[in-house]
């Protein structure tokens, strides 16, 4: 079970995340299965919040680390903001996107499922631009501590030297 760790840099659209990476994990949950990728998140800290789709447009939180679990269909996201890189997931995938991380829908079948969740005690904001309060977002992230450890594993995530 060895994540695809993703490194972003900042962007005019999208913050990213300048000591966290993105993580991407392959057929670690059931497909079809919501209740198990709830399980799963919430065994290791972080709370299902909800399950629906991914908007398709760039957006970004900055007051929360967020987990996806692809549980049903496939989805092409593109992390990053606009000049970002392309992913497809499908069911049974996990991505971990650390706060400030832009991410957007592409294209999705039909059948598209997904269940979110967040850190103990963290609650997103949405966010979809940084124009004139690029600084002010920027030290929001910085200021949110880490994820207590990864929505699949529980292990702690790794930091940027």
């Amino acid at each position: 079970m060895q994540p695809e760790n993703v490194w972003l840099t900042n962007q005019p659209d999208a913050p990213n995340n300048p000591r966290l990476p993105v993580r991407l994990y392959r057929a670690v949950v059931p497909p079809g299965e919501p209740a198990a990728a709830e399980a799963l998140f919430a065994r290791n800290g972080w709370p299902p919040a909800w399950r629906d789709g991914i908007f398709p447009y760039v957006h970004f939180h900055t007051t929360a680390h967020e987990a996806l679990a692809i549980v049903r269909g496939r989805v092409t996201v593109r992390l990053g903001g606009e000049a970002g890189q392309d992913f497809t997931l499908e069911a049974g995938d996990v991505a971990m996107l650390p706060a400030g991380t832009g991410h957007q829908r592409l294209e999705a079948s039909e059948d598209l499922l997904v269940v979110g969740a967040y850190p103990i005690g963290q609650k997103p904001d949405q966010q979809r631009a940084m124009v004139g309060q690029a600084a002010e977002l920027r030290a929001r992230i910085a200021r949110l501590p880490d994820p207590p450890g990864c929505p699949v594993t529980g292990e702690a995530v790794p930091r940027r030297p």
